[in-house]
């Protein structure tokens, strides 16, 4: 589906294989081309769930120091790190859910864009960590905004002050990723959670999304409540949900259509 991309599709499960090696480095051409495949997927009836990996022993090892360096003034920073963001806040917001399968090397850009996902599993042997500073910098993909609200600012403050690796373990019990998974089941086991969610209606799949999204940038709790209960009455209208009460009242598995 893209030059450095591999697509290939089962169950209603896409699974999206980042394929510029030797590493994987998140450059521009490969930031165009993942917007533009998400973009194709979120249009297909036949996907519901995408499972986002790398080729190799390598997830992302980073973006492109060599057109980094190239960078010379403000503007050209803001330009390149807002074109990372925009592209990632597009996945954080689609309508389908995003699974990072977290094969290998995973560091600075390759970690943002793991964190816009919607759910992370890692392997066993992954190396994770945001190590901008090392070089001078500091993370412009929202690595410092998502790892916040995800792990708290004090150990999202430690890491990325650091630049140090994160151990799988250290990264699941601060919540960074879900789920470490022995190095060879990694891509099976996160198929088998796409496949799972891609069973339930996806009408409900991308209400909770947008809830949970949406709700998360809000004010106050009010107002994230508010956001819930507009996503709660819209899907009172659904085919779907008329035929999951109904099939809960007859003790039958439902049926759904994705209405």
């Amino acid at each position: 589906m893209g030059q450095f991309l591999n697509v290939a599709v089962d169950s209603k499960v896409a699974t999206v294989t980042i394929n510029n090696p030797p590493v994987n480095v998140l450059s521009p051409d490969v930031l165009k081309d993942l917007e533009t495949t998400m973009d194709e997927l979120v249009g297909r009836k036949d996907v519901k769930v995408i499972v986002l990996t790398g080729t190799g022993p390598v997830f992302i090892a980073g973006a492109d120091i060599k057109q980094m360096a190239q960078i010379q003034s403000v503007a050209d920073g803001k330009k390149a790190a807002g074109e990372g963001q925009r592209v990632f806040l597009k996945i954080e917001r689609m309508s389908k859910p995003v699974i990072a399968a977290i094969n290998g090397v995973c560091l600075g850009g390759g970690m943002e864009l793991a964190m816009a996902c919607h759910i992370r599993m890692c392997s066993d042997r992954a190396k994770l960590g945001q190590p901008e500073i090392n070089l001078g910098i500091i993370p412009g993909f929202g690595g410092t905004q998502r790892m916040s609200r995800l792990v708290g600012k004090g150990k999202a403050a430690e890491w990325i002050l650091t630049g140090d690796n994160i151990a799988p373990q250290d990264a699941k019990a601060a919540g960074l990723v879900n789920h470490v998974i022995p190095e060879g089941e990694l891509l099976r086991q996160a198929q088998g959670l796409a496949k799972k969610i891609a069973m339930k209606p996806a009408t409900a799949i991308a209400q909770i999304l947008k809830a949970i999204n949406n709700g998360m940038e809000q004010p106050s709790m009010d107002a994230a409540m508010a956001v819930e209960l507009e996503g709660f009455g819209k899907i009172c209208e659904s085919p779907d949900m008329k035929e999951g009460i109904k099939a809960f009242v007859e003790k039958r598995q439902p049926q759904f259509t994705d209405q």
